[in-house]
């Protein structure tokens, strides 16, 4: 399927307002409710002065950082300066001479992943480092990659490779394919009923039981 083509409810990229906590703000997630969790507007002066004071404290404390509440925050006030500045160039100096253009980049890519990706950053189960190299794969292939991640428990530098072959014009299936993972392919626990049946329907209908499971949950995806 092209990305034309793609289905409606497949999102590749974030949806709610930059800067905006949505999942910073998320108690059931971080344990903090949005009153806490830091808000940063592009459009307010005083919102991308602590943006560029976030962003400079966030360049200085990154390295060897286990709290990927922060990581998220401080990827949030690089998104937010870009915006307010108008360039990765010019929030990089806002920011301050020790922050980079490219650790503006790198930063503003990861706030701009869909809400699904950003979860499993926020909870541990993606390293933020491993976060910025799914980032740079962009469509449907940033989110393939970032569930093949969690399923298969890739390393941060094996996420890096793979993500430098889909942008060096691989695709997705065969950059994973290279190394022995089969895109799709995932492990589910199932109710001892609906296993049973499942398996009783696609032998009746002389299918994989990939096949019915799939049909049935295109049907609840498109309601």
């Amino acid at each position: 399927m092209t990305e034309e083509g793609a289905r409606e409810f497949f999102k590749t990229g974030r949806q709610s307002p930059i800067g905006e906590p949505v999942i910073r703000g998320d108690p059931s997630v971080t344990g903090q409710d949005r009153t806490e969790a830091v808000q940063f507007d592009p459009e307010d002066p005083e919102s991308l002065e602590l943006a560029a004071e976030t962003v400079a404290s966030f360049a200085q404390n990154t390295a060897g950082s286990e709290d990927n509440v922060f990581m998220l925050r401080g990827a949030a006030a690089c998104a937010a300066l870009v915006r307010g500045e108008g360039s990765y160039k010019a929030a990089s100096a806002r920011a301050g001479d020790d922050v980079t253009v490219s650790f503006i980049r790198k930063w503003s890519r990861v706030h701009d992943l869909p809400q699904s990706i950003r979860r499993h950053v926020a909870r541990g189960e993606i390293a933020p480092t491993a976060a910025k190299h799914i980032a740079r794969v962009s469509g449907r292939a940033r989110l393939y990659l970032a569930w093949v991640a969690l399923d298969h428990e890739l390393t941060v530098r094996e996420v890096r490779s793979i993500a430098s072959d889909i942008n060096d014009g691989v695709d997705v299936e065969q950059a994973l394919a290279s190394r022995g993972i089969t895109l799709g392919e995932i492990t589910l626990t199932l109710d001892h009923d609906v296993y049973g049946e499942l398996r009783r329907r696609a032998s009746v209908e002389d299918k994989q039981p990939g096949e019915i499971a799939t049909g049935a949950l295109l049907e609840q995806f498109e309601e």
